[in-house]
């Protein structure tokens, strides 16, 4: 490979930073499990359809497997194995673990990075497809609405929903 087809990155993961070289062409997912060894996030589909690829990129929900990692240079990226804080479960994933919001596990570290973006754009206000008001209702439709990019091949999709409406209200993000 010619100095044309790589690119550098330099990028924050789970707080730590990181400078490599990359091949263009290399996506986020791939950088974070096999260059990072961070297997949280899985690969599913592989076409950005299933979720369990879900990171936190600067805040914000991406489906890794599509993002570039030279689209991530200079953005705070965060897996499942940053959510917590050290040893100390966040309440959503205390939520997830006491209400059953997984099965076999696979889509888990998608579907709690994807909730803790959709919990924050819901207290920052953003609105979703089936919002009908300025200021929506965190209720189980809206929640359903925002997590439908992510899939649960098991069907755990009852619990994921009380997890994430109890971590919302306990958090005072409730409508």
């Amino acid at each position: 490979m010619n100095e044309h087809t790589r690119g550098e990155v330099a990028l924050r993961v789970n707080g730590v930073a990181h400078r490599l070289s990359v091949d263009n062409r290399r996506t986020l997912l791939d950088l974070v499990r096999e260059d990072l060894g961070l297997t949280g996030p899985k690969k599913g589909c592989d076409h950005g359809q299933c979720g369990a690829c879900t990171v936190l990129c600067d805040g914000r929900r991406v489906v890794s497997c599509l993002t570039l990692a030279v689209a991530a240079d200079d953005a705070e990226v965060t897996t499942v194995e940053g959510l917590a804080g050290g040893d100390e479960l966040r309440p959503l994933q205390e939520a997830f673990v006491r209400l059953d919001g997984f099965q076999c596990g696979f889509c888990t570290s998608g579907q709690l990075c994807s909730a803790a973006g959709m919990l924050a754009e819901y207290a920052a206000g953003w609105p979703s497809a089936v919002s009908a008001e300025d200021e929506p209702e965190l209720d189980e439709a809206e929640v359903r609405e925002r997590m439908s990019g992510n899939l649960c091949r098991c069907g755990a999709y009852p619990q994921i929903v009380r997890a994430v409406l109890e971590t919302a209200a306990r958090e005072g993000n409730a409508g």
